[in-house]
């Protein structure tokens, strides 16, 4: 899924944040100024984007969403996007759903629900922090303390990870400060 703001970098220093558009434009202005090294993150992922080489528009390739129409393939539910899709299960498990109300399908799509309901703030807290981990290997990968760093956010050490990132460039160090932000909020919450 594309992000709704993304960030360029060149050279660690900061060129731009807001949307695709402005910051695909901020990246190639710099390019024509002759800058090297231009890297454009995603922000709520961390990965990496790339400009879209064929277009005169200023545009990230891979980001404009792709409205797809399901195509109806027989029987099923397609106005509910219900897609089919193989379950193995032992004998036991089949035997409790067969008894369920609703029937195996029914009983599975209550129990997905349920557990993605019970783990959203997990599934949130390890999104971000795989989001922050991304954007720093790729600013950050060769700067001093970045895998001391990186143990620090995985053990969710907080100020020692604001201590060991405190000497790297300002732009870089900044813009992770605010991912960690999303980070311990999300784990937090």
């Amino acid at each position: 899924m594309a992000s709704a703001t993304y960030t360029a970098f060149s050279d660690g220093r900061l060129l731009a944040t807001g949307a695709s558009a402005e910051v695909a434009q901020a990246a190639r202005d710099a390019q024509a100024r002759g800058a090297a090294g231009v890297v454009i993150l995603d922000d709520a992922s961390g990965r990496q984007v790339e400009l879209d080489p064929f277009s005169q528009e200023p545009a990230l390739a891979g980001v404009a969403p792709v409205e797809v129409e399901p195509v109806r393939s027989g029987r099923g539910r397609p106005k509910l996007g219900v897609v089919a899709r193989e379950v193995t299960l032992l004998p036991r498990h089949w035997e409790w759903l067969s008894g369920q109300p609703g029937g195996a399908s029914a009983a599975l799509r209550r129990l997905v629900e349920e557990a993605r309901r019970a783990g959203e703030g997990a599934d949130r807290a390890r999104r971000a922090q795989e989001a922050l981990y991304r954007a720093m290997s790729t600013l950050a990968g060769d700067l001093p303390g970045f895998e001391e760093a990186a143990r620090a956010l995985y053990a969710a050490q907080d100020a020692r990870f604001d201590d060991l990132t405190s000497g790297w460039p300002p732009d870089i160090r900044d813009y992770l400060a605010r991912l960690a932000a999303v980070e311990r909020a999300a784990r937090d919450a």
